[in-house]
């Protein structure tokens, strides 16, 4: 049956409340030192007397968040289409989408800040790497694994090979696609606070390291949990225009 959005807000709201409270808890325990955990007041003291510094250093990392989900999603979509249109070209490139994702990021990270430098373009490239592999393999399934009926109908009807592509596998491909864009929007972070742990003036990774290295551990949890909702903001969006592209597909909450 599904569920309106009320509904999962509410739900995620209790989730958010019992692990505030969880944590609430812990902080009240004297063996764990508040420079180790610090309470959720005083976090929430650290981000008002803070809160200039952090905006700022928030649209940093949400800036190379955007441009590296917008450049991993085409990127990741021609790679799909290319392989669909060339079963030679699917050859050739599948094997190098497996080899991207199976080194780790962070070992990619120091190389790819000493190529392209200590400003947002290192970030940008290593949120796409992490993005555009759950895009491509999920458009490119989606596409595959279409009903072959209506493979055979639209030829029946003489369909080009492009109205073949636009009006059947690519519609076919929608619920795979939103599957992997919705994963992509989780994961988006990763590259970019990778990359500014590894090198960087600017963004939440920035801050993060440098309170660590201070033990300024409720600026620390600021900037983790302003993360947390930018992640799950980018999320909500995704996942609220999916609905609306793809509403003729059933969903059970």
């Amino acid at each position: 049956m599904k569920q309106s959005t009320g509904t999962r807000f509410g739900r995620g709201l209790t989730v958010f409340i019992g692990l505030t409270a969880l944590w609430w808890l812990a902080t009240l325990s004297d063996s764990i030192p508040a420079f180790l955990l610090p309470s959720p007041s005083s976090v929430i003291q650290a981000m008002w007397n803070n809160r200039l510094f952090l905006a700022y250093h928030s649209l940093i990392t949400l800036s190379e968040i955007a441009s590296g989900l917008a450049i991993g999603v085409l990127l990741g979509c021609g790679l799909a289409l290319g392989m669909i249109f060339s079963p030679r070209l699917q050859r050739w490139l599948m094997p190098l989408v497996l080899t991207s994702q199976a080194i780790p990021v962070f070992a990619l990270a120091p190389l790819l800040v000493l190529w392209f430098g200590f400003g947002m373009s290192a970030k940008v490239v290593m949120a796409v790497l992490v993005i555009f592999f759950p895009v491509t393999s999920t458009f490119f399934d989606g596409m595959r694994r279409v009903n072959n009926d209506y493979l055979d109908l639209a030829r029946t009807m003489r369909a080009s090979p492009l109205a073949l592509l636009r009006h059947v596998r690519i519609m076919a491909a929608l619920p795979a696609f939103g599957s992997g864009l919705r994963m992509a929007a989780a994961v988006a972070p990763i590259g970019a606070i990778i990359g500014e742990w590894v090198g960087s003036a600017e963004g939440l990774g920035y801050v993060m390291l440098n309170a660590n290295a201070r033990m300024q551990s409720d600026i620390c949890f600021a900037a983790l949990f302003i993360l947390v909702l930018m992640t799950l903001f980018i999320w909500a969006v995704i996942d609220a225009l999916l609905r609306r592209l793809i509403n003729w597909m059933p969903e059970n909450d």
